[in-house]
C-alpha cells in the first residue's frame, strides 16, 4: 500500500484521541457537571432519641411508694418491679437509653404502643411508665408461668430471643442484667425461687465463654504450631517411596516421635 495512503488513516484513527470532543451547548451555557455520587441513594438517618422534659424528677423514695401502688394494682412483686428500675434506670425517670428506651423502667415506645400509650412523653409521667412497664412483666410472668429467670431475660433481651433459642440467651448484656435483677430482688427480700435462675446463668456463661473460645481459636490459631516430631524408622536409603518395600511385613517410613507429646 502506498505510504502516504497509510499515514492518512493513522492520521484519522488518531484525530479524535488527539483532540477532545467539544462541550455541548448546555456544558457551554455554564450548566454544573453532574456528581455521579450524587445519584446513589442517602444513608438513612437514625431518629432523635426522645428528649425529657424540664423540671425536677421524683426522688427515689417516691418512686418506691408509687412502685407499691402499682405492684399491687397488677398483681406483680413489689420486689420484682423494684428490682428492675433499679437495674434499668437507676430510680431515674427522664433515663433515656442509647436506643431510645425511655423512664423508670426503660419502656421502648414500640412496647407502649401494645398497651395503649402511643405517646413517647407519656412515658416520662413516672406512673404512665411504671403502670405500663409493670404491665408488660405481668404478661411475661404469665407467659412463663412465674419462671423469673426466663421473664427478666425476656424484658432486657426480647421474648423473641428467649423463644427462639430456648431460653439459652448468652446475650453477656442478658445475662449479666439478669444475674443483676435477681441479686437486687433477694436483698430487697424476694421470695420467689430465683436459684434456678441463677444456674442457668451461670451455665449459659459457661456456654457463651466456650463459643468464644472456638472462636478465637478458629481465627487465631496457626497451624503451623500443631506440627508434630517424627523420626524415621528406616536406613536413610530407604526413605525414597520408589524403594520402599510394600506388604504385610513392611515398617513405616516414619513414626511419630512420643517424646514430643508429653
Amino acid at each position: 500500500m502506498n505510504p502516504v495512503v497509510i499515514r492518512t488513516l493513522w492520521l484519522l484513527v488518531l484525530l479524535p484521541l488527539a483532540c477532545p470532543a467539544a462541550p455541548t451547548a448546555k456544558a457551554k451555557a455554564g450548566a454544573p457537571a453532574v456528581d455521579p455520587l450524587a445519584a446513589l441513594p442517602a444513608a438513612p438517618v437514625r431518629a432523635p432519641l426522645p428528649s425529657p422534659p424540664g423540671g425536677a424528677t421524683p426522688s427515689r423514695e417516691q418512686v418506691r411508694t408509687m412502685i407499691d401502688e402499682v405492684a399491687k394494682q397488677y398483681g406483680v412483686e413489689r420486689e420484682l418491679v423494684r428490682a428492675v428500675v433499679g437495674a434499668e434506670s437507676n430510680f431515674n425517670a427522664h433515663a433515656v437509653s442509647r436506643v431510645g428506651a425511655v423512664g423508670l423502667m426503660q419502656v421502648m415506645p414500640a412496647t407502649a404502643g401494645d398497651y395503649g400509650v402511643t405517646s413517647t412523653t407519656a412515658l416520662f409521667d413516672p406512673k404512665t411508665n411504671l403502670r405500663t412497664g409493670t404491665r408488660h412483666l405481668k404478661r411475661l410472668l404469665d407467659k412463663y408461668k412465674g419462671d423469673y429467670g426466663r421473664v427478666i431475660m425476656a424484658y432486657n433481651a426480647g421474648e423473641g430471643v428467649v423463644d427462639r433459642t430456648n431460653s439459652h440467651v448468652t446475650y453477656q448484656e442478658t445475662l449479666d442484667y439478669t444475674e443483676a435483677v435477681i441479686s437486687s430482688y433477694r436483698r430487697g427480700g424476694g421470695a420467689a425461687p430465683t436459684t434456678g435462675a441463677l444456674s442457668q446463668v451461670h451455665a449459659l456463661r459457661g456456654m457463651r465463654n466456650r463459643g468464644q473460645a472456638r472462636r478465637l481459636l478458629k481465627r487465631y490459631l496457626d497451624p503451623s504450631l500443631l506440627s508434630l516430631k517424627v523420626k524415621p524408622t528406616l536406613a536413610l536409603y530407604s526413605l525414597n517411596p520408589a524403594l520402599h518395600a510394600v506388604g504385610p511385613e513392611s515398617r513405616p517410613m516414619f513414626e511419630l516421635d512420643r517424646r514430643s507429646l508429653r
